[in-house]
């Protein structure tokens, strides 16, 4: 049996102790400066009537009111507010939920990185991520839009007109919505 070098030991655990240090200093830093959410934000979801009869299940959002409505019976939805695409952003069409993940990593798209240098292939899952805590991801003809429904936690975008053609969500609404929608639900963009 070989003799443990204690001081090397010793100072292994100091030198791990000081990194976990400077990440809590790092994170620290971040959650001072404001860029760690303390919250999930607000709920702004309320019953509201509709005009149409959708399929229970059924996204209905229209851009021009910046809601997100989620059918729960004829007549009848979940109503959210939500921030949408900023000018020359804006779609309309039908698409469907063609996954959904929770407090996913963002991959910016090659024509968001072309508009804006620095941008990195892949922000990972935390609190500092763009999608916030969870992702329900737009589908058409089986492909991805790369067109998003997601939390956010920057609150003072929803509502708003401020995103690259996503919708925003607080990060307590997104989760309740994901909660309640399926995969292949039909979304329809007005």
């Amino acid at each position: 049996m070989k003799a443990v070098d204690s001081g090397r030991i010793r100072s292994c655990a100091i030198h791990v102790g000081l990194v976990v240090l400077a990440i809590l200093a790092a994170a620290g830093d971040a959650t001072a400066a404001g860029l760690v959410p303390r919250s999930l934000g607000p709920t702004t979801s309320a019953m509201v009537a509709i005009e149409k009869n959708y399929a229970p299940g059924t996204i209905v959002i229209v851009t021009a009111n910046r809601t997100l409505d989620l059918v729960i019976s004829p007549g009848r939805a979940i109503r959210y507010k939500i921030g949408v695409g900023r000018d020359g952003f804006r779609w309309s069409g039908t698409v469907k939920v063609g996954r959904k993940a929770e407090w996913p990593d963002w991959r910016p798209p090659a024509e968001m990185k072309a508009r804006a240098a620095g941008l990195p292939d892949i922000v990972p899952a935390g609190p500092l991520n763009p999608l916030g805590a969870r992702g329900i991801y737009l589908y058409k003809g089986g492909t991805d839009t790369l067109y998003r429904i997601h939390g956010t936690n920057e609150q003072s975008t929803v509502g708003g007109f401020a995103s690259s053609g996503c919708f925003r969500m607080s990060n307590a609404d997104v989760i309740d919505l994901y909660e309640k929608v399926k995969v292949g639900s039909t979304v329809i963009v007005n």
